[in-house]
Parts: structure tokens; C-alpha cells; sequence
């Protein structure tokens, strides 16, 4: 089995999960992609996948889930 990646980025009120070249979804949260990456990627690992989910870091001005303000 391949490498399966999830991507979170985004902005305030607007994150998405970069999956195979798509992101289709729209979460409020950033901490709400990160839980739809790690579902995403839990299913992938039992299919027998190697899986890396990744998610930005705050600057120190954002809310720490990335809602808007």
C-alpha cells in the first residue's frame, strides 16, 4: 500500500484537508479539518496505508482552533 497524506490549511473560518490533490470540504475550525484529517487517515491506516496528516502551527495572533474571531 501507498502513503496517504492529509493536508490541513487554510484560513480563519475557512480550513480545508488537502487529500490526493482535493479539498473539498470547508470546516469552521481548524481543529474541526485536523479531526476530519485524522478520521480520514485512521481508515487509510487500517486499509494497511502508511499515513501522515499535517496541520499548521499558529503565529501567536490566531486563535488556537482557527475560528475567525
Amino acid at each position: 500500500m501507498g502513503l496517504a497524506t492529509y493536508r490541513v490549511f487554510g484560513i480563519p473560518g475557512e480550513w480545508r484537508v488537502d487529500h490526493d490533490g482535493k479539498a473539498e470540504n470547508t470546516y469552521v475550525t481548524k481543529e474541526a479539518a485536523f479531526e476530519a484529517a485524522v478520521a480520514a487517515a485512521s481508515l487509510a491506516l487500517r486499509q494497511g496505508h502508511q499515513v501522515a496528516v499535517t496541520a499548521p502551527g499558529t503565529d501567536g495572533g490566531d486563535a488556537t482552533t482557527g475560528a475567525r474571531e
